[in-house]
């Protein structure tokens, strides 16, 4: 096997290892599959192109997640965004990945969260990452990924509890 072929072979085993938790994150942005798989396709074209190597497996997953965030940033605050309307197209697709009617249910409410707070309880409880690794990912206080998580949950517990 030549080098070529050994860095590609490595570059196929961290897109497998990582799709699923950019496609997750990029849903949880989102709302919608088809964004969050025209998102997914741009982090991992990206990552194809990129020269410059990683320093850690870390400093990937960070590199990944950051590519992640931007692209559904640059998504949502387009023209194109603006003026279309959900379909409600993802519920299908909801359904197929929650096992329970809970965890349905839960997704359900998520994704009615703002952005922000949909992003932030996706990367502590899905991901599980800390609140000061979440700030350090989207470039905020860690006290503010910490008050969005508090608010989160509230809007959640509330949403929940009426249920």
């Amino acid at each position: 096997m030549s080098g070529k072929n050994a860095l590609e072979l490595n570059r196929e085993d961290i897109i497998r290892e990582y799709s699923p938790m950019v496609y997750r994150l990029a849903f949880a942005r989102t709302g919608s599959k088809s964004d969050a798989d025209d998102i997914y396709q741009e982090v991992f074209l990206r990552f194809l192109q990129r020269e410059k190597s990683f320093e850690s497996k870390e400093h990937l997953k960070a590199w990944l997640i950051r590519v992640t965030i931007n692209l559904a940033l640059k998504l949502q605050t387009s023209a194109w965004f603006r003026k279309t309307e959900s379909l409600e197209e993802h519920l299908g697709f909801l359904e197929q990945i929650c096992e329970t009617h809970q965890e349905l249910q839960l997704w359900q409410e998520v994704d009615k969260l703002r952005p922000k707070y949909r992003t932030v309880i996706h990367l502590f409880y899905y991901e599980g990452f800390s609140a000061e690794e979440i700030s350090g990912m989207l470039k905020q206080k860690p006290s503010t990924v910490r008050t969005w998580l508090t608010r989160a949950r509230q809007q959640l517990r509330a949403v929940l509890e009426e249920k």
